[in-house]
C-alpha cells in the first residue's frame, strides 16, 4: 500500500537528492527508488516503473521529470513545484558558484580525486536499484526478449527513442494480434510552443538564450549529455560560446550533483552574467514542468486500456534495459584499476547487505576513499 506524503517530507527528500545526486539520470533514478519506494513507501515498484517508462517517452531530462512527477502525485501543484525546485536548485547554485569562479579566475577547482571515488560507487547504486525493478518488470518471456534486445541494441549504439517507442509499439501490436480486436486509442496532441516576443526581454542576448534553451528543453530526448551536441550547433557555431567554454561546462556537469541540464546555468553566466544564467536555467527546465502535468493526465488512462498497458509494460522494460546499458558504459569508464574495483566492490556490499545505509553516505564515503586511494 502506498503511503501518504506531506509537503515537508517532499521537500526533505528532494532537497537531499538534489544535493547528493551525483552520476547522471540513471543514478538519480536509483536514488529516488531508494527514497520513494524502499524507504518512504510512497509508491509501489510497479507505479515507480510506470513513471520511468512514461517520462522516458517525453522530451526533457528524465530524472528531473521523475522528481516533478512524484511531487505532483504526492502533493499536487505545490508538491510539483517543491519537488522540482528542490531537485534542480542545489545544482543550479553550485554550478552558478563555479561559473562565477571560472569567469573571475579562469579555472575550475581540482575535484578529480573525489570524482575518482564517486563514479564506481554510483555504478553500485544503479545496480542496487535496477535489480528489483528488473525483477518486477520482467513478467513474461516476451518482455524478457524485449529487455535483451533493447540492451543489445543500446550497446550497439541504436538511438534510445527508437528502442523505447519501438518496444511499446511492438507490444501494442502483439497484444491486438493475440486478441484479434481493436482497442481504444488515446490521441496524443502535439505540444506547440508559442513564440515569445523579443521585446519582453531586456537584451537581445537574453532573448536568444531563452528561445534557444526553451526549444532544447522542449525537443531534447534521451540523455542530458546529448544537450552538449545541441549547444555546439546553437551557441558555439553562432559565436556566443567558445568550444573551450563548452568543454568546461561539460566538466562542471560531471562533478556537480543534480541534473546535467544545470550546466546551462554555467553557460548562461559565461555569455551574459547573472541575468543570462537565470534566463537560461528557467528556459531549459520550464518545458519539463508543462510536460509532466500533461503526462499525468494521460497516465490515468494508460492502465485502463489493456493495449496501452501492454505498451507501458514494454516501455518500462526497455527503460530498465537502457539504464542497464548506461550503467555498463559508465562502468567501462569508471572501473579502470584495482582502486576503483575495490571502491565498486565495497559500495556493492554496502548497497545489498546494509539495507538501511543511505545512498548519500555511500557517495560521501566513496568520495573520501577515492581521495585517499588516488594518492597510493
Amino acid at each position: 500500500m502506498e503511503q501518504k506524503a506531506n509537503l515537508k517530507e517532499i521537500f526533505q527528500v528532494f532537497i537531499k537528492l538534489g544535493t547528493i545526486g551525483f552520476g547522471g539520470p540513471a543514478a538519480h533514478i536509483a536514488m529516488m527508488h531508494q527514497e520513494v519506494v524502499i524507504k518512504h513507501r510512497w509508491m509501489t515498484e510497479q507505479h515507480f516503473l510506470d513513471l520511468i517508462g512514461a517520462t522516458s517517452l517525453i522530451p526533457g531530462p528524465n530524472s528531473t521529470e521523475m522528481a516533478i512527477h512524484i511531487g505532483y502525485i504526492k502533493g499536487g501543484w505545490r508538491g510539483l513545484l517543491i519537488a522540482g525546485f528542490c531537485f534542480i536548485m542545489p545544482a543550479v547554485f553550485i554550478t552558478g558558484f563555479f561559473a562565477w569562479l571560472y569567469r573571475s579566475y579562469g579555472q575550475l577547482p581540482q575535484v578529480q580525486p573525489f570524482i575518482y571515488g564517486i563514479k564506481p560507487a554510483i555504478i553500485a547504486i544503479i545496480i542496487g536499484a535496477v535489480y528489483p525493478l528488473a525483477l518486477k518488470s520482467l513478467k513474461s518471456l516476451f518482455l524478457d526478449f524485449i529487455a535483451i534486445t533493447v540492451l543489445t541494441a543500446s550497446i550497439l549504439g541504436i538511438n534510445e527513442i527508437y528502442l523505447l517507442f519501438g518496444s511499446g509499439l511492438l507490444a501494442f501490436a502483439v497484444f491486438y494480434i493475440q486478441k484479434m480486436r481493436v482497442g481504444d486509442l488515446t490521441s496524443f496532441a502535439p505540444f506547440a510552443l508559442m513564440a515569445v516576443p523579443e521585446t519582453f526581454f531586456w537584451s537581445a542576448v537574453n532573448s536568444k538564450l531563452f528561445l534557444t534553451f526553451l526549444k532544447i528543453g522542449a525537443i531534447l530526448y534521451g540523455s542530458g549529455y546529448v544537450l552538449f551536441a545541441f549547444l555546439d550547433t546553437e551557441l558555439v557555431a553562432e559565436g556566443l560560446l567558445t568550444r573551450q567554454q563548452l568543454i568546461d561546462a561539460i566538466a562542471v556537469g560531471q562533478f556537480t550533483p543534480g541534473p546535467v541540464f544545470s550546466s546551462v546555468t554555467f553557460i548562461g553566466y559565461q555569455i551574459n552574467g547573472l541575468s543570462g544564467a537565470v534566463i537560461s536555467t528557467v528556459a531549459i527546465f520550464l518545458p519539463s514542468f508543462i510536460f509532466v502535468v500533461l503526462l499525468n493526465q494521460m497516465m490515468k488512462k494508460l492502465r485502463t486500456s489493456k493495449g496501452l498497458a501492454a505498451f507501458m509494460d514494454a516501455a518500462n522494460v526497455a527503460s530498465i534495459a537502457l539504464i542497464a546499458s548506461v550503467c555498463l558504459s559508465m562502468a567501462r569508464e569508471a572501473i579502470t584499476d584495482w582502486r576503483t574495483i575495490v571502491i565498486a566492490a565495497i559500495s556493492c556490499i554496502a548497497i545489498f547487505k546494509l539495507k538501511k545505509l543511505n545512498s548519500a553516505m555511500v557517495v560521501i564515503l566513496a568520495a573520501l576513499l577515492g581521495y585517499i586511494l588516488s594518492y597510493l
